[in-house]
């Protein structure tokens, strides 16, 4: 199977997040990805939220997605350079776990600069499939997002 991909460019605007979502659900059906489509959508959902939230509608977002074979990878690009942090657990804020449950769910994730701003990406591969992932790019990975959880946590 050769790899597929998509890119759409969205405003930061909330109404995206669905259209975002729905996107998403409609591709991965099309090209018949193994991976957990509920989870796909749940976490491309959360980043597409953080990017209306904190980028705002002055902003535009891509919403990338790539499958080959048995290795899927969403990111969203958008033109702030501040990096997202994952937050500790709190009762306080109704909000700020989306990086956890990104870091929970997700095969691995990581954030990358991109064209003066940032790409923050997850892969997901079938329940049962070793994660013999590519390569990450230097600085992510695994090793990242343990370095983004102790730094959240200080």
């Amino acid at each position: 199977m050769s790899a597929l991909s998509a890119r759409i460019d969205l405003p930061a605007v909330p109404r995206s997040v669905v259209a975002a979502r729905r996107v998403l659900r409609e591709l991965l059906a099309a090209w018949g990805a193994s991976q957990d489509r509920q989870d796909a959508e749940l976490l491309a959902t959360e980043l597409v939220a953080n990017v209306v939230d904190h980028v705002g509608g002055d902003g535009g977002l891509s919403l990338e997605i790539v499958l080959a074979e048995d290795w899927l990878r969403i990111a969203v690009v958008d033109g702030s350079a501040v990096r997202p942090v994952v937050q500790g657990l709190s009762g306080v804020r109704p909000r700020g776990r989306g990086l956890q449950m990104v870091a929970a769910i997700a095969t691995r994730w990581g954030v990358e600069d991109h064209s003066g701003g940032k790409r923050v990406w997850f892969d997901l591969v079938p329940a049962g499939v070793p994660a013999g992932l590519p390569s990450a790019p230097r600085g992510e990975g695994p090793g990242v997002r343990a370095r983004q959880t102790e730094e959240s946590s200080r």
